[in-house]
């Protein structure tokens, strides 16, 4: 395949460093037999699937039933658009508020407001709608990435980390915002299928603030992870193996996953962790903690299988996708607040942060604690 890499380096100057992060979820959640249940999907193929995600659960907001059908109402794209608005707005300001308060910081710290997501359209975007909510301030300066799927988080991180090193001492915060239930189709086709059996809502915000005395000596540790250096990879062959776009029987947008991609991430994986450690004089051996995208088991039995990992190495990205599906852009930052609460990380541990998307991209940094 053709591939091309983009620019990376060491970030100069003033590093940025990630302070905390929260989560929140909808207040649903479905174990996999009880959604195929509810819809009354019979079909062996579709039950399968389901069943043999490996996942337990997952948190979304389904219509009301029918009380014609018993079954849960079909919704509109008016309808799905709305509820990416409303439930995205809900949990986006549910995590920003938990972030702001493991910090001991207020909404007034803010300085910049990044959100992401990839669930629905909105013009304005959930930054505007986001402030209005939770009483930012007006003049908090904020962007929104839409449509970069799976691997946006890591791709706003790169812009977060960017305006942080620009403004020390300033709290910039990045939100995903994904409300997966607002783009799922039911259709009885694999191609759907496939998309209604893996993701699930959520939304994650992360703090970045980068030291307002001109940054740490490179050696220096402790205060949270440092951000040192992004890489991306772009499988431009691999360009339509993931979309989001218009499915015109159905007369709405929805999902599409080829099922090479677990394969064509695997085949990627290892160049691309190369292309993150080169020149940094660290090796892949050298790496403690890899947070990784939850992105579906066969991905993630890819990726540990080509990059040499264990399932322990795994075990928070199996754990998230077990209990929430696969999140899109907010999966990996839901393992890096497990990989926080497990108490293991020491001072001057490294750490992988990995995630995969449409173009095909694999998108990766490298933070030391």
């Amino acid at each position: 395949m053709t591939t091309a890499e983009a620019p990376t380096g060491l970030l100069a100057g003033t590093r940025p460093r990630i302070l905390d992060l929260a989560t929140a979820t909808p207040p649903l959640s479905y174990s996999q037999s009880e959604i195929l249940d509810l819809y009354g999907i019979s079909d062996p193929r579709i039950r399968s699937l389901f069943t043999n995600s490996a996942i337990d659960r997952r948190h979304l907001t389904l219509p009301p039933i029918d009380p014609d059908t018993g079954r849960p109402r079909p919704e509109s794209q008016g309808e799905l658009l709305a509820k990416h608005r409303e439930s995205g707005i809900a949990m986006g300001s549910a995590a920003l508020q938990d972030c702001l308060k493991k910090l001991g910081a207020s909404v007034d710290d803010v300085g910049y407001l990044m959100c992401v997501t990839s669930t629905g359209f909105l013009t304005p975007g959930f930054s505007a709608r986001i402030v209005r909510e939770t009483g930012l301030p007006r003049t908090c300066a904020r962007a929104d990435i839409v449509g970069m799927g799976c691997n946006a988080g890591l791709n706003a991180l790169t812009a977060v980390a960017g305006w942080a090193a620009t403004h020390p001492g300033q709290l910039a915060i990045m939100l995903c915002v994904e409300a997966c239930s607002a783009a799922y189709v039911f259709d009885d086709t694999m191609r759907s299928a496939v998309v209604n059996s893996l993701f699930g809502d959520g939304a994650a915000a992360l703090a970045v603030r980068a030291d307002d005395d001109g940054g740490h000596p490179s050696g220096e540790t402790g205060g949270g992870a440092q951000i040192l250096k992004f890489a991306g990879l772009l499988i431009t062959e691999a360009l339509e193996a993931m979309r989001y776009d218009w499915d015109e029987d159905q007369g709405k947008f929805s999902f599409f996953l080829d099922r090479d991609v677990p394969y064509v991430v695997g085949a990627h994986a290892e160049q691309a962790v190369d292309a993150l450690l080169a020149g940094t004089g660290v090796r892949r051996t050298d790496i403690a903690h890899w947070v990784v995208h939850s992105g579906g088991k066969k991905v993630i039995d890819s990726v540990m299988v080509n990059l040499g990992l264990t399932r322990h190495d795994l075990r928070h990205t199996v754990s998230v996708l077990r209990d929430h599906g696969n999140l899109s852009s907010g999966s990996f930052l839901f393992s890096y607040r497990r990989l926080l609460d497990e108490g293991v990380v020491r001072p001057g541990d490294l750490g992988v942060l990995m995630s995969m998307g449409p173009g095909s991209t694999i998108e990766t940094a490298l933070v030391r604690w």
